[in-house]
């Protein structure tokens, strides 16, 4: 079944109806988040990441969160890390958002887009040469010994 833009969002831990104890919110026109854009973090042949930004301009642009998109045979998974706390309506709009500018531009066919929602915040980013370089320091090395 392709998306025939009826999706229904499910929101976990809420006992209101639906299946397996997830409420059914209905998909809703309207204005979506105004000054939001997304920055394109990596891409895979079935993955993409993106930096979600507000503001209206570059100078004037704040980081909202990330969002990672796994496309597979029968839906589409997100995950979305926000980093403050949205109302309800304005986080059913971003995702709602995210679905027409990012998911329905993929031209991927599929059931449902299930996304799992966190807050949190930005500690620090970490990779092999960070790494490299606490085994040296590790090693007894210290600045003035490196060549």
């Amino acid at each position: 079944m392709l998306h025939d833009r009826r999706t229904v969002w499910r929101r976990s831990g809420d006992q209101k109806g639906g299946r397996g104890g997830q409420a059914q919110l209905p998909r809703r026109p309207g204005r979506l988040m105004e000054d939001i854009r997304f920055e394109r973090h990596f891409r895979t042949p079935y993955s993409e990441g993106y930096y979600i930004m507000q503001g209206n301009s570059l100078q004037n642009s704040t980081r909202l969160g990330t969002i990672d998109i796994h496309f597979t045979t029968t839906a589409v998974h997100g995950t979305l890390i926000l980093e403050r706390e949205l109302e309800e309506a304005e986080l059913t709009k971003l995702i709602e958002q995210i679905d027409e500018d990012l998911v329905l531009s993929a031209d991927m066919p599929r059931d449902d887009f299930l996304v799992s929602v966190y807050v949190g915040r930005d500690v620090g980013f970490y990779s092999d040469e960070y790494f490299a370089g606490e085994g040296e320091r590790g090693a007894g090395l210290s600045d003035e010994d490196e060549v």
